[in-house]
């Protein structure tokens, strides 16, 4: 326990701390004021992310707040990995997926973290992303639930990363793809109630 609580003082902690502020950036809050939106909080969900960026009719700014919020994450592990190595990009994945779900800028309330789940895995597993994208691809054009391809891909995604031999990814994705069933825990009473909306449809 000591061994590994010295491998990750102090380095890791910079490493899940620099994840943490560049995943704390609301892109999509940012965006949307500086195109003349108001707070994006106060529209559809009140997430700060693409889905409901999209909400506001602007295509371009949901596709733009959807790239930023997949780029912190992986300019975060990518970072980590070329200066300390894939322990401490696995540090820092961790804290961008943290800092988007949870921005202390925003008190804390922050998106649901699919964007930086996937964009955390393009920097650390790119096939294993690709397999993500697949699966949700796949979930989203048979049922029509964006969030329900979601908790598909990411329930599936530790499996993918233990059958290509990323075993250490695997574990933090199992512990990402928990968190991130936790944010969806609205959109999972709804698919059980069957009142979430489908792809494609308005919502409020």
């Amino acid at each position: 326990m000591e061994s590994v609580l010295a491998q990750f003082w102090p380095h890791g902690l910079l490493a899940l701390m620099f994840g943490y502020l560049l995943g704390s950036i609301p892109f999509g809050l940012l965006l949307t004021r500086f195109a003349g939106l108001g707070d994006i909080r106060a529209v559809g969900s009140g997430n700060i992310g693409a889905t409901n960026v999209l909400r506001t009719g602007n295509k371009a700014l949901a596709v733009a707040t959807l790239l930023g919020d997949m780029l912190k994450g992986t300019v975060a592990v990518m970072v980590a990995e070329a200066y300390a190595g894939t322990d401490l990009a696995l540090c820092a994945a961790l804290g961008a997926f943290l800092g988007h779900l949870f921005p202390v800028w925003l008190k804390f309330k922050g998106g649901k973290g699919v964007a930086t789940y996937i964009g955390c895995l393009i920097g650390l597993a790119p096939v294993a992303a690709a397999a993500f994208a697949a699966i949700w691809l796949m979930t989203a054009i048979l049922y029509r639930y964006s969030s329900l391809a979601a908790l598909v891909a990411s329930a599936a995604t530790p499996v993918v990363l233990w059958q290509i031999g990323q075993g250490k990814v695997g574990m933090l994705y199992c512990i990402l793809s928990a968190l991130l069933w936790f944010m969806h825990r609205g959109n999972i009473a709804r698919l059980v109630a069957k009142t979430e909306p489908r792809i494609g449809r308005k919502n409020t």
